[in-house]
């Protein structure tokens, strides 16, 4: 039996997520679907960045981390354009804060959280 995975992910980043375009939003969604069935789908990340992975949907990237007990950490969602060096800071700032909320595990959820 294939291991159960569930997300978790910080207030803003479901609260951007939700402010985004429906077709945006839709793809995101979508995306969501494929990491959950495998965790592994994403590109590993490399140098600052090493143990997260990078996941592609449309022009947007989804940075997660993969932690133990089936839970996928949500890091970051935004543009290719910018989400490498925004979720440097980011990590940078928050070193060891933990601001974990939202428990996501099927499109249902999904569709209700975001």
């Amino acid at each position: 039996m294939p291991a159960t995975y569930k997300f978790r992910m910080p207030d803003k980043t479901a609260d951007l997520i939700r402010h985004m375009h429906p077709e945006i939003k839709k793809k995101i969604k979508s995306s969501f679907e494929i990491i959950l069935s495998d965790p592994q789908a994403g590109k590993s990340l490399k140098g600052e960045l090493t143990g997260l992975k990078s996941f592609r949907s449309g022009r947007f990237r989804i940075i997660y981390k993969i932690s133990s007990k089936q839970i996928i950490d949500i890091v970051a969602v935004g543009p290719r354009s910018i989400i490498y060096e925004t979720t440097y800071r980011l990590l940078k700032k928050q070193t060891d804060q933990k601001n974990y909320s939202l428990i996501l595990t099927s499109s249902q959820n999904l569709s209700s959280r975001i």
